[in-house]
């Protein structure tokens, strides 16, 4: 006889620390999946009852008591469909990062995760103990397996569990977005089931998390290999799936398969996602920037009316001498595209002021970049004025190649509570605000095409103190993300001495990143969670 298991997949964006409103949304859902699907089952992400990733609030014993609690409350207020939740589970010394399955108040199955990642971003072998076990539950007469994210990367769990009788894999996961991440998972799933024979459920997460975003992406691969089902990335959704088993097995029903995103399209919600889910998530009534002209504000802008609307966004413009005419029409430009609230104050009162009081201090001295740091500042404390009294955060607006090599300035542009771009080399940010004008012009073309300036001094050019960024976004690839010597850098078409200049100028600016604001990942390795390089250090960079 053939059986059939229909099964929702919710893709939600769950709080971390907010146990009472994901297992009251874990409710809600299971109600809708059981009354509007059908469902038989419906499948939550990986820590679901707490969010992920807790990091150091699983030490809190509050915590424990509240994710015991929601467990409780799950099991008892969900009736007529089976429930997959994750969670942390406490068991005397140890914390297991668990998953169980509910019916109607009973266990079906419970499970706890084997592989525990600990590189990049994951840091789980401070905070878990790896299980030993699968586990198999039946449900309509399909047995189902378990896996938790990092499981799958690896073909030893997969494999217990069709060897304790699976015959489909459900894996829930709480993975980040990076570059190329979906087609990465995808190819590993397509692993798994090549070497198990299994078709396989994949449920992911979606939202932001300070520095991580999950782009959901949850998909079913079936036994040959191919994705017959793609939930839409970036996006909160309950899908739903069906699962027959006959004599060749359990093959998923086709479903909609929504596209891959093409790398700029995926980046650029990404950093929206973001953004959205810092300002939302720590109840800010909206945002403030500061809009320069140049190409780096221009696409903040962007991000921060995309992701929570022009009515909360507010951008000043604060001009100095060296401002070209061009930057504050440019300026005014980009907030009149959007409709934003828009203020111009020049700084030149306040360095005026500024600079007479430290006039008797500095006598006898020529002006050097003490001065270009003094306007930077000054344009930060308006900023910061402006945020404190309207309780709106300050984006920053600094990106990689900036911050890697320390083109920014302390307590002046790199003030602020968050930074959307901070993982984003120079050269990204040329291809996303290009990305951003094919859905409508709102960055006008010269900011694009016209030579990035700081504008701190007469004709400046960013160039007149780095490498051309067609030269130095690959190197700073090579070596943040890659880990390359001198030597491998070289190999890769690159003057020696030009190569040690840029990474002297990363390890010198070490001091400066650490005092920057949370941004939002989009790479294999970015500046935060990840980088973790002294600030004293003596290290030289031989070939």
């Amino acid at each position: 006889m053939n059986e059939k298991l229909t099964v929702a997949l919710a893709q939600l964006d769950m709080v971390v620390g907010d146990v009472g409103g994901n297992s009251a949304r874990i409710v809600e859902y299971a109600e809708r999946a059981r009354d509007e699907l059908q469902a038989d089952l419906v499948v939550f992400s990986e820590l679901s009852i707490c969010g992920y990733p807790p990091e150091d609030l699983l030490f809190h014993s509050g915590l424990r008591r509240r994710v015991e609690e929601a467990i409780d409350k799950v099991r008892e207020s969900t009736h007529g469909i089976a429930v997959l939740i994750g969670f942390p589970e406490y068991a005397e010394e140890d914390i297991f990062n668990a998953c169980a399955v509910f019916r109607d108040g009973k266990m079906l199955a419970h499970y706890r995760k084997q592989v525990l990642p600990n590189y990049r971003v994951f840091d789980e072998e401070r905070y878990f103990t790896a299980g030993k076990a699968a586990a198999v539950f039946t449900l309509n007469g399909i047995r189902v397996g378990l896996n938790i994210c990092e499981d799958i990367w690896d073909s030893r769990p997969a494999a217990a569990s069709r060897s304790a009788g699976a015959e489909v894999l459900i894996a829930i996961n709480g993975s980040p977005y990076e570059v190329k991440s979906q087609q990465n998972r995808e190819e590993v799933a397509r692993e798994r089931v090549v070497s198990t024979g299994m078709p396989i459920v994949y449920l992911n997460t979606v939202g932001g998390q300070d520095e991580l975003v999950f782009d959901g992406g949850s998909f079913v691969m079936d036994s040959a290999g191919d994705v017959v089902f793609r939930a839409p990335a970036f996006e909160e959704g309950l899908h739903r799936v069906v699962l027959n088993a006959g004599a060749s097995g359990v093959v998923p029903e086709p479903a909609s398969v929504n596209a891959l995103l093409p790398l700029e399209q995926s980046v650029y919600e990404a950093l929206v996602t973001g953004t959205r889910s810092y300002v939302d998530k720590h109840g800010f009534p909206g945002v403030v920037l500061g809009l320069s002209g140049g190409i780096d504000s221009a696409l903040i802008l962007a991000v921060a009316c995309d992701a929570i609307g022009a009515d909360r966004v507010r951008a000043l413009m604060m001009p100095f001498r060296y401002t070209s005419t061009m930057s504050q029409e440019d300026a005014a430009r980009e907030a009149a595209a959007f409709g934003i609230q828009y203020d111009v104050i020049p700084i030149e009162p306040i360095y005026a002021a500024i600079t007479h009081a430290l006039a008797d201090v500095f006598a006898g001295r020529e002006e050097d970049v003490t001065e270009e740091n003094i306007q930077a500042r000054c344009r930060g404390l308006l900023l910061m004025a402006v945020s404190n009294k309207s309780g709106r955060m300050l984006l920053t607006t600094g990106n990689k190649s900036e911050m890697a090599v320390g083109y920014a300035t302390l307590y002046g542009d790199m003030a602020g509570g968050f930074a959307p771009i901070k993982d984003c080399s120079k050269t990204l940010v040329y291809k996303l605000a290009r990305y951003r004008n094919s859905i409508n012009e709102v960055i006008p073309e010269r900011v694009i095409t016209r030579p990035p300036s700081a504008e701190l001094r007469p004709n400046q050019r960013d160039s007149d103190s780095l490498p051309a960024y067609d030269v130095l976004d690959p190197i700073l690839e090579a070596f943040i993300e890659k880990d390359l010597s001198v030597k491998e850098i070289m190999q890769r078409g690159f003057d020696r001495e030009v190569v040690i200049r840029i990474l002297e100028m990363v390890k010198r600016n070490e001091y400066k990143r650490r005092q920057a604001p949370p941004g939002i990942r989009i790479s294999s390795r970015a500046f935060g969670r990840d980088w973790r390089y002294p600030i004293t250090s003596k290290y030289t960079f031989p070939e």
